[in-house]
């Protein structure tokens, strides 16, 4: 028997292994149920091993076909590589979907305009805004879950590429009308509101702000602990509430709320795209990374 597989199979191979469903898998290739039940026995034969056994809605890969899994990818990526990196890239004709791992804040704030504005050059290339957790971003970026992520560099796996985006600072906000705030905004007044802070991973009552505070011998009154940024933003827009926001999304509101320099100095963070090797030398993947930081 040919062991030599054409590359059709592991096309399909590599189908499987992501969707762990045969009828999935032929719809996201555009073949028939039986065609790919065809292909799966095939590579049986090929692998000498059942590469799949039945499991709650679908299948579960072997130990054999997870130790496939990286080998297949590289070599499916080199191939992909050769044959766009031969030719020039024309956004404005590209069919492709890019995966970005993102907070709340660079969803709403950058890759949401950045989406927009990209309909006008690249109609065809699509954004999918994911959850970023950077527990396991190094793992979904190796395995093709995503093909992107913008987080802080120091937080990010140091085996990924990564180049700079944004440098981000904090404004104070307070809701129009609040009885203390009245456009400007002064370390006595802070220091009389209550403040509600963002802890993305939940819980948390004290930040960068607090540590500054703390510097000077003075307190804040936290009374809300929220884990993102858009919702500490609605609250402080519908109550007496204040808190520090990324600049990016404050000057976002309009009339909301009232954007203020805040009465001690709070460092700010820097944000950085992330990726791995293998979407590196992609021709549309390259022309992405320039798109958003040129764009920013």
């Amino acid at each position: 028997m040919d062991s030599r597989p054409d590359l059709n199979l592991l096309v399909t191979f590599e189908a499987l292994l992501a969707e762990r469903n045969v009828s999935r898998a032929a719809t996201r290739l555009g073949l028939s149920q039986p065609a790919v039940s065809a292909q799966l026995a095939r590579l049986r034969d090929v692998f000498g091993d059942r590469l799949f056994v039945p499991a709650h809605r679908g299948m579960a890969p072997t130990t054999r076909a997870l130790e496939l899994q990286e080998p297949l990818r590289a070599a499916l990526d080199e191939v992909r590589g050769v044959v766009v990196g031969g030719r020039r890239f024309d956004p404005a004709r590209a069919a492709l979907t890019v995966k970005i791992a993102a907070s709340d804040y660079v969803q709403f704030a950058v890759l949401a305009p950045f989406a927009v504005a990209l309909r006008r050059r690249a109609p065809g290339i699509r954004i999918a805004a994911l959850p970023l957790d950077g527990r396991v971003v190094g793992k979904q970026a190796e395995l093709g879950d995503i093909d992107l992520a913008v987080m802080t560099r120091a937080t990010a796996p140091t085996a990924l590429r990564h180049r700079a985006l944004l440098d981000e600072s904090y404004v104070c906000v307070a809701r129009h009308r609040h009885p203390l705030v009245h456009g400007r905004l002064d370390l006595k007044t802070f220091l009389m509101l209550d403040h509600v802070v963002v802890s993305p991973r939940g819980g948390g009552f004290w930040g960068p702000t607090d540590e500054a505070l703390a510097a000077l011998g003075h307190r804040r009154r936290v009374v809300l602990s929220v884990s993102s940024f858009l919702v500490a933003r609605e609250i402080v827009a519908r109550s007496d509430l204040a808190a520090l926001l990324p600049e990016r999304i404050a000057l976002g509101l309009g009339r909301s709320l009232q954007v203020l320099k805040p009465p001690i100095a709070v460092e700010g963070f820097s944000q950085s795209m992330i990726w791995h090797e293998r979407t590196h030398q992609h021709a549309g993947h390259r022309w992405i990374r320039d798109a958003l930081a040129n764009w920013l």
